[in-house]
């Protein structure tokens, strides 16, 4: 089943032009990458698929949502269905852990209490976080961080996971860790889709691999686009 289908999609930002003719079909369970230079549209191509970016042109479907036509009322649903991984945490400074959950379930319409604290423990412990819910996020680590922002992300049992660049700011082995952490949540059957400059992630945790390139979307294989990359650097 396709959980996101586009076909001759163009994407703007503003008015300016960012990507053409985008063709993707991504299945339920599937773990995609989107790789590219940076400015070659991977984030705006993301923010496509909830919402934050009309599809200027083309057909585009998200879990059922028409792209070209949703309504600004319908994307609170549309985005309860699917959870976003930012680069840079976006976790609220003034609350510890727990209460940063806390905040996201009550928001979408968790109002028993009880199920909340059930909720929040069960995803701590899934992300390997179940001793830090009273720290605040100035107390975590870089890698911790992102494990919350990932347990914020599955609160509601998303069927799509978007990541941006969720090891960008991480050193290796940190990185490495948290896409290990995305492939076990995409074994429970959510789909996942993750922009990334580090092509070795492609090798030791496999997926379906679409490059961004020249206003393009263009599917490859891994060890092509490790070779293009090597390749590049050389001219470089």
């Amino acid at each position: 089943m396709s959980q996101i289908n586009y076909h001759n999609v163009e994407v703007r930002q503003q008015e300016t032009f960012v990507l053409e003719e985008v063709n993707l079909k991504i299945q339920q369970g599937e773990f995609v990458y989107l790789i590219g230079k940076v400015g070659s549209g991977k984030s705006s191509l993301l923010k496509t698929m909830y919402g934050e970016l009309d599809v200027h042109s083309g057909n585009a479907e998200v879990l059922g949502y028409d792209m070209t036509h949703i309504r600004r009322k319908q994307i609170p649903a549309l985005r309860k269905r699917i959870g976003i991984v930012f680069q840079d945490f976006q976790l609220l400074t003034d609350r510890n852990v727990r209460e940063n959950l806390d905040f996201v379930l009550k928001a979408t319409g968790w109002n028993d209490k009880r199920k909340r604290k059930l909720r929040i423990e069960k995803v701590l412990e899934q992300v390997g976080m179940e001793t830090k819910g009273y720290k605040m996020p100035h107390e975590l680590s870089g890698g911790e961080q992102q494990r919350i922002v990932i347990a914020r992300a599955i609160l509601n049992t998303p069927e799509i996971i978007l990541a941006d660049e969720p090891t960008g700011n991480l050193d290796p082995e940190t990185g490495r860790q948290i896409v290990q952490l995305l492939h076990n949540i995409r074994s429970n059957g959510s789909t996942v889709i993750m922009t990334t400059h580090n092509l070795q992630l492609l090798e030791e945790f496999p997926g379906k691999v679409y490059r961004c390139e020249n206003h393009h979307v263009i599917e490859t294989m891994p060890e092509i686009a490790e070779k293009t990359e090597n390749n590049e650097n050389e001219i470089n």
